[in-house]
């Protein structure tokens, strides 16, 4: 019987750039709105259709050369990915009806771009049409016909290597995040990871079992697993390029389902809970970009994963934890085991590697969605250039990141009684949970991002779809970009 979990990660759109269309390609034509000067007059009928040149709007061409008009607004970059999404969405549309109505499929089609669009515009355009199309569907149906390859008509040659990459680092954290938790354990995790780095120059990928993290006593991350059959694993990709001077060390969360523990979750909600390894899926992604592009940064990423499950095994409120290296921390809440896996990998990735900065991503509480909604990241970091680094790399591939404190009167809070640190103090729980990681990062530069909010998303937006988004990963790539 075949396997009906997709392949992971996922086959993207071919992306070609020409400077002809050739014959019998389906074409498509992005059109601006008009401008205040223009009135009342609007733009001229196309195909016996009147564009609007709204952003996001496509509308279908019943005679002419041309199937579809897509609407980019202002012309902004911003509004180029946003058409690009819908136009994927809507060509795609159009194929599955085709084949409904008994018509050869076209698995491939091309995009006109007008005249002033720049390289700026193009990469936008690129991102949207390679991710705004995106599916993970868990079916025994037989595949339907799907696009192959979009064409872009444009006299602009420019490479678009990058944005290829980190299109596929979004779509594979996407993938890793949205698979079903009975197949994402931490072992499938660490498999998967390493199955797709390999062959990749100058990157390797180490799995640590249950008996080396207890050797070395990696005691967050065992007594989160305990509770579920599968033991953890530690996931270390290492990317060693010849002549690197700087060293990242990322870090990310790795719950491949998180029933809350016995501090146990409402059952509503819980089945997204096989998103929660949101942070790690975006590490690994992101490393193998960062690889895959050759940026001349020494790379580490870690990724501590567990299962936190409910059985007689399961680690209690009560109980005093002994991270690596020897730090204790009172466990307040079994629920709050984001944190306990992350103290450990931290601690171990620093001492090791001996990194110039730290980053970590981690969807880590829900208040920071009270917070800043569910279309932007957090930002906690001990050094303001690292933090302004992340933002920049956001902005430049379409994330949104805000800043947020950590406020030192609320430092006292995470200091334990009966052991080093307090786990679940209370207060605002995404400035204590920052708070309680920074006890484990010493003097190194460290930012951390809590993506709980943009890890997942329920409806369609721009490039996003439901499900995960893969937050992070395409600006963890630009961030090391930054360093190069």
């Amino acid at each position: 019987m075949r396997n009906p979990l997709p392949p992971v990660p996922g086959k993207l759109l071919e992306l070609e750039v020409s400077d002809d269309l050739r014959r019998g390609t389906p074409l498509a034509t992005l059109i601006a709105a008009p401008s205040e000067e223009d009135g009342d007059a609007g733009l001229a009928e196309i195909g016996g259709v009147r564009p609007t040149g709204k952003a996001g709007d496509v509308q279908t061409v019943p005679t002419g050369g041309v199937r579809w008009l897509a609407g980019v607004g202002d012309g902004e970059p911003r509004q180029y990915r946003k058409a690009g999404a819908a136009l994927v969405r809507a060509v795609t549309s159009a194929l599955e009806d085709d084949v409904k109505a008994g018509q050869k499929a076209f698995r491939a089609f091309a995009v006109e771009l007008p005249e002033d669009a720049g390289a700026e515009h193009i990469e936008e355009l690129a991102f949207g049409l390679l991710l705004g199309g995106y599916r993970f569907t868990v079916t025994a149906d037989e595949p339907k016909p799907s696009l192959r390859t979009v064409r872009l008509i444009t006299h602009h040659t420019d490479a678009l290597e990058r944005v290829r990459e980190l299109a596929a680092a979004a779509a594979f954290a996407r993938d890793l995040a949205n698979t079903p938790s009975n197949i994402k354990t931490p072992a499938w995790l660490a498999d998967t990871a390493a199955r797709v780095s390999g062959g990749i120059p100058n990157l390797t990928v180490t799995a640590r079992d249950e008996k080396w993290l207890a050797e070395q006593g990696f005691g967050g991350v065992l007594a989160v697993g305990g509770g579920r059959a599968g033991p953890p694993r530690l996931i270390e990709l290492e990317y060693r390029p010849r002549g690197a001077t700087t060293h990242l060390l990322l870090v990310g969360k790795g719950i491949t389902f998180d029933t809350g523990g016995l501090s146990i979750k409402p059952a509503d909600g819980m089945h997204l809970m096989r998103t929660d390894m949101a942070g790690g899926a975006a590490i690994i992604a992101a490393v193998r970009a960062i690889a895959a592009l050759r940026l001349p940064v020494k790379v580490t990423g870690l990724v501590p994963a567990a299962e936190n499950h409910v059985s007689g095994s399961s680690y209690r409120p009560g109980d005093i934890v002994r991270h690596y290296g020897g730090k204790t921390t009172e466990v307040g809440n079994t629920d709050a085991e984001g944190r306990m896996v992350l103290a450990d990998a931290l601690v171990y990735g620093i001492k090791k590697h001996k990194p110039d900065a730290v980053i970590d991503a981690a969807t880590l509480t829900g208040a920071m969605k009270v917070s800043l909604g569910v279309r932007t990241g957090g930002v906690f970091a001990t050094d303001d250039a690292l933090a302004e680094r992340v933002t920049k790399a956001g902005e430049r591939v379409g994330e949104a990141w805000w800043r947020m404190p950590l406020l030192e009167d609320l430092a006292e809070s995470v200091q334990g009684s009966l052991g080093d640190v307090r786990q679940a103090p209370g207060g605002p729980g995404g400035i204590v949970a920052a708070l309680f990681l920074r006890e484990f990062v010493g003097d190194v530069p460290w930012a951390h991002l809590d993506i709980a909010g943009p890890a997942r998303a329920d409806k369609t937006y721009a490039d996003v779809v439901p499900g995960a988004t893969g937050f992070a990963a395409r600006t963890l790539v630009e961030l090391v970009a930054s360093y190069a």
